[in-house]
């Protein structure tokens, strides 16, 4: 045996935990997101968040030089993870109210079905049958979510939806451009990091938002303060951690236990919320995590 050869599980081995470190600091996100929001604003508050992570991200990465990056993974990354980011912080600061955004969060989760579904076109990977069930039965748990307590049907579903399209649009959205984020970084990026470009990239468009939108003023009181600064600090080591995870660490490890944020993230933001989901929510959730166990079944071995 080679001394690369038996230095290479032992990396393998860090870079899986790290990914596993990302997945528990993205459960405090969106009962964090939402609470900061509230405090200032949908915009304003995602700005300062991805402002104080982009920061942190330099100041321990150093400055990001564009010219180090695939060309492909700069622009088509870059693009895909500044939509997701807007799209899933807009999403849960602009639910109407503190148990919407708990829906809106759990939307998100559909994210790794829909990237196993996708990685059959763009990583040629192979699986069974069993992926459409897991995909169906993660929807199905989504619905569940949604529908709020009320009894179930599709008309039920699209007045809760009609209560706030976009929050709702921008949530769906987010777990596709993250799906498709995930594929397109393991095929592109050669091993390259480019988060601490892509959270100024995120933070100048927010801001660029907050001056040329009408949005309430930004008013700093302790509490808020506080969340700010461990959401900006937990989101930078989240990102780098995750994608440092995914290249070079076991996506099978990391993929199953992205299954299970749901029922982290859920109860997290529930007890910081001050929320207590019904007991269809909870079914919901674990129809998410069920779905997504399913899919990763159905790959593999393959």
């Amino acid at each position: 045996m080679t001394e690369h050869q038996e230095i290479l599980p032992a990396t393998t081995s860090r870079a899986t935990l790290a990914g596993l470190l990302a997945v528990l600091l993205w459960s405090t996100s969106v009962g964090l997101l939402r609470s900061i929001s509230e405090a200032f604003g949908p915009t304003g508050g995602a700005a300062l968040v991805y402002s104080v992570s982009a920061v942190l991200l330099c100041l321990s990465r150093g400055i990001p030089r564009p010219g180090r990056l695939p060309r492909r993974y700069l622009i088509v990354g870059g693009i895909l993870f500044v939509g997701y980011e807007i799209s899933l912080a807009l999403a849960i600061g602009l639910a109407h109210s503190r148990s919407q955004s708990l829906e809106l969060g759990m939307i998100n989760y559909l994210w790794p079905g829909l990237t196993i579904l996708l990685a059959l076109v763009i990583n040629q990977q192979r699986s069974s049958l069993w992926l459409w069930p897991g995909l169906a039965l993660s929807v199905l748990g989504v619905f569940q979510v949604m529908r709020g307590g009320s009894p179930w049907s599709f008309s039920a579903l699209w007045h809760n939806m009609q209560d706030n399209p976009l929050a709702y649009g921008l949530a769906f959205s987010a777990a596709l451009v993250w799906a498709l984020y995930c594929n397109l970084t393991h095929r592109w990026s050669n091993g390259e990091n480019g988060v601490s470009l892509f959270f100024c990239a995120t933070a100048l468009v927010l801001w660029g938002k907050y001056l040329f939108t009408a949005q309430p003023p930004l008013h700093f009181s302790p509490g808020p303060t506080l969340e700010l600064a461990f959401m900006g600090a937990s989101t930078a080591l989240a990102y780098s951690a995750w994608n440092h995870g995914i290249q070079h660490g076991n996506m099978a490890v990391l993929a199953a236990a992205s299954y299970f944020t749901p029922v982290l993230s859920a109860l997290l933001a529930s007890l910081w919320l001050g929320l207590s989901p019904g007991w269809p929510f909870w079914q919901g959730v674990a129809m998410v995590v069920g779905g997504s166990l399913l899919c990763s079944y159905a790959t593999r071995g393959r």
